[in-house]
């Protein structure tokens, strides 16, 4: 039996009824963190140019590799990532050295190579982890460092004269391993001239004094008595320092004036249409930030700067190799499922993190140094991430990002609204744009951890 209505419904009352309503909200919005942690420099003319001393390439890039089912071949062109084939352009001699690679797979723990043996072949790491490790002075063993995907061990093999290996290298995980034998390369040596000679000339070619940077060296005398010839010298710089152009993301927003004059309370359309794209701009600001292939962290660190875990989580271990390779980090920066993982195995080690201030927040951190969320930090179909860690400012030669301040209609720094008109439609458009790049300024103001698995 159906009762009769005995007051006005809520629903009918709604329409005579002025109702409490919140700003138009957003999702995709997050904190944005390493917007407010970068240092912020001026860059006048659009471009910042990175001036260094000169440092000398040692040619320790990586391998690229491409794969048929289970068949992996290494791409010829990349065999220059060698240092003893650094510069070589024949073709051909590279295709015959990339067919005389032996595809091997390496279970955990099984050495590819011992130390005292002779150094007879290169390893090409096609997938998976190797660590190398050596005697320690006082027993057990001293690690040297992983090497994931793309790296490579033995390249002396290149250059003949059988040196024996200083360090054992075995692999941490199944592996995938591409072997290029010494006795091929001096076969294949005999037949192509052009690489003999390349491997000849690299083998005489005189080394220029450097630091352990890679950096020229600066002749100095010091500890002497009397008068002693001093060294003369001079401080030698890049001959093309890198530079840095500002990059724009813009967008046009539209509004039709029926919506801007009739619609505008209580919040003015117009404005909130701006607030929400300018948002959306921060957002992309952020993510190119970190993952632009020009200027972006993930694609900037240095090869050397890049290690692997150890094991695959991200331990205090890797986070302290990490910090080790620079001074006065200021923050990391990770995905959030990262900085869980990473508190997961700090868990399971009895370890628990004093939380670090940073601008006024408490975050986890290691070592005094906060941890950052960033969720613009790719994660893999494999469930593998990155984290990174930044010193900062131009002062600290860490890293900074570039804006250009005070272009014309500017609501935000380095963000401009332009009005464009309205158009025969009745439709107002502005342009909404935001300019900006970052710059390393010396390689080991950044580092990345790779290969960090953050599955529970």
């Amino acid at each position: 039996m159906t009762e009769h209505q005995l007051s006005l419904s809520t629903s009918a009352a709604r329409n005579l009824a002025t109702t409490t309503k919140t700003r138009p909200l957003m999702q995709a919005i997050t904190p944005r963190w390493l917007l407010g942690a970068l240092p912020w420099v001026e860059t006048r003319g659009g471009t910042y140019r990175v001036n260094r001393r000169l440092s000398y390439t040692v040619g320790d890039g990586l391998v690229t590799f491409v794969a048929t089912g289970a068949f992996v071949r290494v791409v010829p062109a990349e065999l220059t990532e060698l240092p003893p084939l650094r510069g070589f352009g024949d073709a051909d001699a590279l295709a015959a050295l990339a067919d005389r690679c032996v595809q091997r797979e390496y279970a955990p723990g099984q050495p590819l190579a011992t130390a005292g043996a002779p150094v007879d072949e290169v390893y090409l790491i096609a997938h998976g982890k190797v660590e190398q490790v050596r005697a320690g002075e006082y027993g057990g063993e001293a690690s040297l460092g992983v090497l994931a995907d793309g790296r490579f061990a033995g390249e002396a093999a290149l250059l003949g004269g059988s040196p024996a290996w200083d360090r054992t290298v075995r692999a941490v995980t199944p592996a995938t391993v591409l072997a290029l034998p010494a006795s091929a390369v001096a076969d294949l040596a005999a037949r192509h001239p052009g690489l003999r000679d390349h491997l000849e000339e690299y083998r005489n070619a005189p080394r220029p004094p450097s630091n352990r940077q890679g950096e020229a060296a600066i002749e100095l005398a010091s500890g002497h008595d009397g008068e002693a010839l001093l060294p003369g010298t001079y401080v030698d710089y890049e001959g093309s320092p890198r530079e840095y152009e500002l990059s724009a993301a813009q967008t046009r927003l539209r509004v039709h004036t029926r919506v801007a004059d009739l619609y505008n309370g209580p919040h003015d359309q117009t404005r909130e249409q701006l607030r929400l794209t300018i948002e959306a701009l921060r957002e992309r600001q952020e993510h190119d930030l970190v993952n632009d292939r020009d200027f972006g962290l993930l694609h900037n660190a240095d090869l050397r700067q890049r290690i692997s875990t150890r094991t695959g989580p991200p331990t205090p271990d890797d986070l302290d190799e990490l910090l080790s390779r620079r001074r006065g980090s200021r923050f990391f920066l990770a995905h959030p499922r990262a900085i869980a993982a990473f508190g997961r195995e700090c868990t399971r080690r009895g370890v628990y993190p004093e939380p670090v201030p940073h601008e006024g927040r408490t975050f986890q951190g290691w070592r005094g140094v906060p941890i950052l969320p960033c969720d613009k930090i790719p994660v893999s179909a494999g469930g593998t991430s990155s984290i990174l860690v930044l010193r900062t400012g131009e002062s600290e030669q860490g890293v900074v990002g570039l804006r250009r301040t005070g272009v014309p209609d500017e609501v935000e720094p380095g963000l401009s609204v332009r009005f464009m008109g309205v158009d025969d439609k009745a439709i107002l458009s502005y342009l909404v744009s935001a300019y900006y790049s970052a710059a390393v300024l010396v390689p080991d103001a950044l580092g990345v951890l790779e290969n960090v698995e953050i599955a529970s």
